[in-house]
């Protein structure tokens, strides 16, 4: 069980992420960023889904718009306009104190103890890095779903170069992602091989994860022909206790920040020297490439089901 700070813009598959961390991890508190859904519905959205699966760890509210980028629309077609499935009644306030200063202060309190988990757009994160620059050599680990490198075509979801959390801020996730951070990245190259079904997650016997989860099968089954949706941000959780069930390289990365390709993931595959070097003084981080999806699977059902 690890200390983790929970940095979500709170749709459906961030909620089963919260589902699982509130099972294995303990979480110092869940800090809110823009994304999914605007950064006030996420503050509700996670106070609500934290009293359903028995979390008491505080809320807190972050960043409402990208470092630099105009703000985009939601992803409201595929989690509802509340990004819980429009199926339950939320009561709670969208406000909350700082999420930046909850990062900075816990990391402070705590050094070389506190994980940080972050399952939607960087910009929290790079905030927080940006105004206290001394946490960076003291934050243990920071685990990020995010990015896409193509292995076995798993490329973009919202641009044919994209994933979605890195394309909703690509300046904020430069930042973090060539910075001295420790991170550890589960993109779209292992979560779209952990699927899930209809059938499975009605199998937990946890109505509200049923509940929420049905618009968004519902648009899958439109889109893709298949009744059930990735694990995404759920994985990020998963590599807290089972690390072994993936295979990793080290590499620096960079984002793209305009044109065609914005948000686009890159990472260092040659070593040819060259007059310029965009990753020249970028730590390598850890790449999650392949997963044991059979395994992860069965941790993910065991886990919920326990």
């Amino acid at each position: 069980m690890k200390k983790i700070i929970f940095d979500t813009d709170i749709g459906v598959d961030d909620a089963f992420a919260l589902a699982c961390a509130a099972k294995s991890q303990q979480i110092l508190g869940i800090t809110t960023v823009f994304g999914n859904v605007a950064v006030g519905q996420a503050v509700k959205n996670a106070r609500l889904f934290a009293q359903l699966v028995g979390c008491d760890a505080p809320v807190f509210r972050g960043c409402s718009r990208p470092l630099a980028l105009s703000p985009s629309a939601s992803a409201a077609p595929v989690h509802g306009g509340d990004g819980l499935g429009d199926v339950l009644e939320n009561p709670f306030p969208e406000e909350a104190d700082s999420a930046i200063d909850f990062i900075i202060n816990s990391v402070r309190a705590q050094p070389h103890e506190v994980t940080l988990v972050a399952i939607g757009p960087l910009t929290n994160i790079a905030t927080a890095i940006n105004l206290a620059p001394d946490i960076v050599p003291l934050v243990k680990e920071l685990v990020i779903m995010g990015g896409a490198f193509g292995t076995n075509g798993h490329a973009g979801n919202v641009t044919p170069h994209s994933e979605f959390n890195i394309w909703k801020d690509p300046h904020a996730a430069d930042q973090v992602l060539s910075s001295a951070l420790p991170v550890t990245v589960l993109p779209l190259d292992v979560t779209h091989e952990v699927l899930i079904s209809g059938e499975d997650i009605r199998s937990l016997k946890v109505p509200v994860l049923e509940q929420i989860s049905r618009g968004y099968l519902q648009y899958s089954l439109a889109k893709e022909g298949f009744e059930g949706m990735a694990l995404h941000d759920t994985l990020a959780v998963l590599w807290l206790t089972y690390p072994d069930f993936f295979t990793t390289v080290k590499a620096p990365v960079r984002v793209v920040t305009e044109g065609i390709t914005l948000g686009q993931t890159l990472r260092k595959i040659g070593a040819l020297a060259s007059r310029f070097d965009p990753y020249a003084g970028c730590r390598e981080q850890t790449l999650c490439l392949g997963v044991q999806a059979d395994k992860v699977k069965a941790a993910f059902l065991a886990m919920l089901q326990a």
